[in-house]
């Protein structure tokens, strides 16, 4: 009220301050994340970097959804950025076969991207986040499990548990069981990502769908299996961010380029057991991050 007040006197006294009652807008973007551990962390590093290096103001809203959720939130102009896949874009939201190494992912995912959707990928973060199909340490001792071929003649015997998006996708659960000639105990149990490990743990699944830089595999002594059929694509790490985003902020091509190839496997590894198993804050855990890069 008193705020009004004030316009309105302002208003009435004079013709010569006509601004005195508008509001510059916010220099503002907004990122978002998936609904998973590392998905927040990776939301929570970029924040952190471009506030530090570009003084924008960043709003967070993370844990939103799977992937094509966070897709259609960037094509409505929800989201300015996020950080995503390359494997996930090929497959998920391009449709598309993969073919090539990670570059030719990258450069492919890229393109079309840019062609499709106005949406930039820029430099990958210097990771890869496969799926890992994980077992129980004790089970891949006892019975010699290194590779998922391995698991052939056992898996009549097992039950598996996955994430909603890994039993829909193209690259899901229906393309991996049918590449390695799997067939399981009965139908797979669907349950959120951060339910998974718990289930394997108390015995509720034999294996389950996870991530390979999930901080909990080591802690929970479990074991991820070799793809070694090459089933699954390069899976990189990238932020994709809106071409009207960048026109509108041209200072923030060269903050996401400094977090180019900065992030190895290992220490986002270690971020998300900090966060999982630690019960570290997401805050914290990136800004000890940034301050050990000097970033």
């Amino acid at each position: 009220m008193r705020r009004i007040l004030a316009c309105l006197i302002v208003l009435g006294v004079s013709i010569w301050f006509p601004s005195a009652c508008k509001r510059s807008p916010a220099k503002k973007i907004v990122i978002g994340s998936k609904f998973f551990t590392e998905q927040v962390v990776l939301a929570e590093l970029l924040a952190q970097h471009i506030e530090a290096r570009t003084g924008i103001s960043v709003a967070r809203k993370t844990n939103l959804g799977g992937t094509l959720l966070i897709h259609k939130a960037m094509l409505a102009g929800d989201l300015d950025l996020y950080v995503e896949y390359t494997g996930t874009a090929l497959t998920a939201v391009l449709g598309e076969t993969p073919e090539g190494n990670s570059q030719a992912t990258y450069q492919r995912v890229k393109e079309q991207y840019a062609q499709r959707f106005g949406l930039e990928v820029t430099e990958p973060l210097g990771f890869e986040n496969t799926f890992a199909m994980v077992v129980r340490g004790d089970d891949a001792e006892r019975l010699h499990l290194k590779n998922m071929s391995d698991i052939a003649a056992i898996a009549p015997k097992w039950r598996v548990a996955v994430g909603y998006e890994f039993l829909e996708r193209p690259d899901g659960f229906k393309g991996w069981s049918g590449a390695y000639g799997l067939k399981f105990a009965e139908t797979p149990r669907v349950m959120d990502l951060g339910l998974l490990y718990r289930a394997l743990t108390q015995h509720q699944a034999d294996i389950v769908a996870g991530n390979s830089t999930d901080g909990l595999i080591e802690t929970l002594r479990l074991v991820p299996l070799n793809d070694d059929k090459h089933y699954f694509p390069p899976y990189d790490a990238v932020p994709v961010v809106r071409r009207a985003t960048l026109e509108k902020f041209p200072e923030l091509r060269a903050a996401l380029a400094e977090l180019g190839g900065r992030i190895s496997a290992e220490e986002i590894r270690r971020m998300n057991a900090a966060v999982d198993a630690d019960q570290r804050d997401v805050k914290d855990v990136v800004r000890e991050f940034r301050a050990a890069k000097g970033l």
